[in-house]
């Protein structure tokens, strides 16, 4: 019943638009035309485990919530990823306190800095 449904409605839709003639229609130049808005590709994917306290299990809840880049992660609030770690039970497991810290330097591409603050932490944990 419900595919009758749906094939009838579909009918009455191809019915009810009009239909224009070829000659009836005005030509178009190209500078009048709507210039088509390209689809901007999502952005590569970083590897977050290159964050200190991000093992491959913490990256995949974050791709799933979809912070997949270091300036995605950089400019997460430590709020909105606590929530993301509880949500997947993982709150006790991490701390993302210094996360976006991290991934700042890595968007800057001052990979000594986070190298020399990586030293300093323990799980991405300032000890």
């Amino acid at each position: 019943g419900l595919l009758f449904w749906w094939w009838l409605r579909s009918r009455r839709e191809e019915e009810a638009v009009p239909t224009v003639k070829a000659e009836a229609v005005a030509p178009v130049r190209v500078a009048e035309a709507a210039v088509p808005v390209a689809k901007s590709a999502p952005p590569t994917p970083d590897n977050l485990k290159r964050i200190e306290g991000i093992g491959p299990k913490i990256s995949s809840v974050l791709r799933a919530a979809g912070i997949t880049t270091f300036p995605q992660l950089a400019v997460s609030d430590l709020s909105q990823l606590r929530q993301i770690l509880t949500e997947a039970g993982l709150a006790a497991l991490a701390d993302p306190g210094t996360w976006p810290e991290q991934a700042g330097l890595a968007v800057a591409g001052k990979w000594d800095e986070l190298e020399a603050l990586q030293d300093e932490l323990k799980g991405g944990r300032r000890v």
